[in-house]
């Protein structure tokens, strides 16, 4: 989970605009593992989105929450959301990214 934080946060200092937008959160990996789950509010949809590795992959994905109801927007509105999933996707690619860096660190496991 801190690595994850570390991570949040360079791509907040990158200029991105995710302040209270965007947290780890816990969850439970592999073998009990602690590894960290990020989550994103979005502000002009009722819904979050989680971005989480798919290990096997070596890729980022995104969840969008499941909405109850239509969300209805006026085009400024839907623009707004435009822009806030622009960023969520540009923290899944940063956060792809520092995840094969790090995957490449790693000792090689025989």
């Amino acid at each position: 989970m801190s690595t994850l934080q570390s991570w949040l946060d360079e791509f907040e200092q990158l200029g991105y605009p995710i302040a209270g937008s965007a947290r780890v959160i816990p969850q439970d990996g592999d073998d009990g593992a602690d590894t960290g789950l990020v989550v994103f509010q979005l502000t002009h949809a009722p819904t979050l989105a989680y971005l989480q590795p798919d290990m096997a992959a070596l890729e980022w994905l995104v969840t969008m929450e499941a909405r109850d109801t239509p969300a209805t927007m006026n085009p400024a509105t839907v623009l707004a959301l435009a822009y806030e999933l622009t960023v969520v996707s540009a923290l899944g690619a940063f956060l792809q990214s520092k995840s094969r860096a790090f995957m490449r660190q790693q000792p090689a496991t025989a």
